[in-house]
């Protein structure tokens, strides 16, 4: 393959892999999915291709939606035990965040929510929604009808708000703000303060660092305050398995607020929040160590402010 091939799809390689992340919640996998778009890029009769970046995308999507029909992807996700990779503020694969539909369709929040849908529903909701497709193109890359695309985008857009717990987008200080507040109630060892941080229908979700089958849940603003009070509640067990005693840092991942427990130039956890109103709607606690390899290569390029907390 000549060079200008080679630059002609390096030049759309980012655009390529937030698109896989978004339909897949994995960067492992969406790395994997754009590879193997490589690969037939390179396999392909070039000359005859007429708009390459819409061959490219009709290849990614349609090897996504392979991935997300397979029988393993179906039986990993039916488990009950995967949550979406969590990716740092800056990451590439993010991908388009100048809408709130775009910073939205990338949050913790709505990756979960769109594993609710069927795997066409899903690739026409992230096409329209993040990447701004016309229901026409999304008919060609999905080989289905213009009327169909539109029929499952307005279902995927009702089964997504349906989920949605939270108000408004929250401004990046507000958000801040509320997650130290977050931290500090949790060091307190203060339930009540806790509560008074929550929405009366929060949800919290933890894979439980991996040592389980099946994610963790709790509902209600009093058992999640436990639940979050106990995560928060140091111990020299705790410590052992982290590696020593992490410092807490506040930083953004997917576009919401979080709280990364760092020791040395490690993430060994990161507690995600999903803000509205001057509250915290739901959290998803991730500490296994795969789920947090990529953020991980962001954070020892990062410049972290000061921690919040110097020694956990």
């Amino acid at each position: 393959m000549d060079s200008t091939a080679v630059e002609r799809f390096e030049a759309g390689r980012d655009r390529l892999a937030s698109l896989a992340y978004r339909l897949l919640g994995s960067a492992a996998d969406a790395e994997d999915a754009v590879q193997d778009t490589f690969l037939r890029w390179q396999a392909a009769d070039r000359e005859r291709i007429e708009v390459p970046e819409a061959w490219l995308t009709k290849v990614l999507t349609n090897l996504c939606l392979d991935r997300l029909r397979s029988a393993r992807a179906r039986h990993e996700r039916a488990a009950g035990a995967w949550l979406p990779e969590p990716l740092l503020e800056g990451d590439q694969m993010l991908g388009p965040a100048d809408t709130f539909e775009q910073r939205e369709s990338v949050s913790l929040a709505v990756l979960t929510l769109l594993e609710r849908l069927s795997p066409v529903e899903r690739a026409v909701y992230v096409l329209r929604e993040a990447f701004s497709y016309r229901h026409a193109e999304i008919a060609g890359i999905l080989d289905i009808t213009e009327s169909a695309s539109q029929q499952h985008a307005h279902r995927a857009r009702a089964r997504v708000a349906a989920g949605r717990r939270r108000g408004g987008e929250a401004d990046p200080a507000s958000a801040r703000r509320v997650a130290e507040e977050f931290l500090a109630a949790a060091a307190s060892g203060r339930t009540e303060r806790l509560v008074a941080l929550l929405t009366d229908d929060v949800t919290a979700v933890s894979d439980g660092a991996g040592l389980g089958r099946r994610l963790l849940r709790w509902e209600t603003p009093e058992r999640v305050a436990s639940f979050v009070r106990a995560g928060f509640k140091p111990t020299p067990a705790k410590r052992r398995l982290a590696g020593g005693s992490p410092a807490m840092h506040i930083a953004v991942v997917n576009g919401c607020p979080a709280v990364l427990a760092v020791v040395g130039d490690r993430v060994v956890g990161a507690v995600v929040l999903d803000v509205g109103d001057g509250k915290v709607a739901s959290l998803r606690g991730i500490a296994a160590a795969d789920r947090l390899a990529r953020l991980n290569e962001a954070w020892r390029q990062y410049e972290p402010g000061a921690p919040v907390i110097d020694a956990w």
